[in-house]
């Protein structure tokens, strides 16, 4: 790899961890928002697609785990784990239903849904935060 091109992506990566640090004001009120809701009795329910899938499960599983220290698990589900229901959903009603008819039926008033998708503009995931939004449900988006 060249000077030049090492340089190149070295900028690109120092952009980001500066453009990074302007979203802790933001990152800080999501947590906010999670413990509020936990404290209330709530959930954190996670879904993505792909990579952002992943990203739910790990983030859910942080939760129930114990993440920095030995304390009890946390509510938390990612939306993204169950396969027959994944499957199944989307035999019956298509893909873009497989994330809110999941929520539908284990989501509660209270609850919190951390929707994360790379592009913005996932179909299924935009109709998981609607339905989130309709059962009041607070909703937080995590966006590439």
């Amino acid at each position: 790899m060249s000077h030049q091109r090492t340089e190149d992506m070295l900028r690109v990566v120092a952009d980001s961890f500066q453009y990074i640090t302007t979203l802790a004001p933001l990152v800080d009120e999501a947590a906010t928002l999670i413990v509020k809701r936990m404290r209330a009795g709530g959930k954190a329910l996670f879904c993505g697609n792909g990579g952002s899938a992943a990203d739910a499960q790990h983030l859910a599983s942080e939760l129930l785990g114990r993440f920095n220290l030995i304390r009890d698990p946390l509510p938390a589900l990612a939306l993204t784990v169950d396969t027959s229901a994944l499957t199944a959903i989307a035999n019956d009603f298509g893909y873009a239903e497989v994330f809110q008819r999941q929520l539908r039926g284990l989501g509660r008033r209270g609850d919190v849904l951390v929707a994360l998708s790379t592009s913005g503009n996932s179909d299924n995931i935009l109709r998981c935060l609607e339905t989130a939004r309709d059962m009041g449900i607070a909703t937080i988006g995590l966006t590439g």
